[in-house]
């Protein structure tokens, strides 16, 4: 059985993140995600919309997800080791350097190949376009009514 491991934030889900775990899936047997914790999205990203425990929550009720589960804080190899995965998936967008990361799991012995999957090309591709075009929507909808208002 190959183990798949794959990692986000999963804020605001979308269509991105279910090509990721469905491309993550074909990897392998079993697809076990890891979710980052609130604090860990507050230091690399933003204040998450979304809190992690609904965040674990929505992952989990995904069809191609056999297990998720919440981040640790502190030394992300930890988790790695305890999954015990076969192959770890990242993310078009996501900020590790396979190279740099492959080389540090096989400095730790465990043995796992990573894999850097493919960018999907949806128009909403990420949590920030996402909030981006709320916020341009909202602007430009204000802007009409109040000039509206002013005849």
């Amino acid at each position: 059985m190959t183990r798949v491991l794959a990692t986000g934030v999963f804020d605001l889900l979308h269509a991105g993140h279910l090509h990721y775990l469905n491309e993550a899936k074909k990897l392998g047997d079993e697809l076990v995600v890891i979710v980052a914790t609130d604090a860990t999205v507050r230091r690399r990203k933003h204040e998450p919309v979304t809190p992690e425990a609904l965040r674990l929550e929505l992952i989990q009720a995904l069809k191609p997800v056999d297990r998720a589960i919440i981040g640790h804080e502190g030394d992300i190899f930890e988790v790695v080791r305890d999954i015990g995965p076969d192959v770890i998936a990242l993310g078009y967008d996501q900020e590790f350097d396979e190279r740099e990361l492959q080389n540090e799991i096989d400095r730790r012995g465990i043995r796992a190949k990573v894999i850097r999957l493919s960018k999907y090309a949806d128009d909403l591709n990420g949590t920030r376009k996402i909030i981006r075009k709320i916020i341009d929507w909202y602007t430009f909808k204000k802007t009409i009514d109040k000039a509206e208002g002013d005849r």
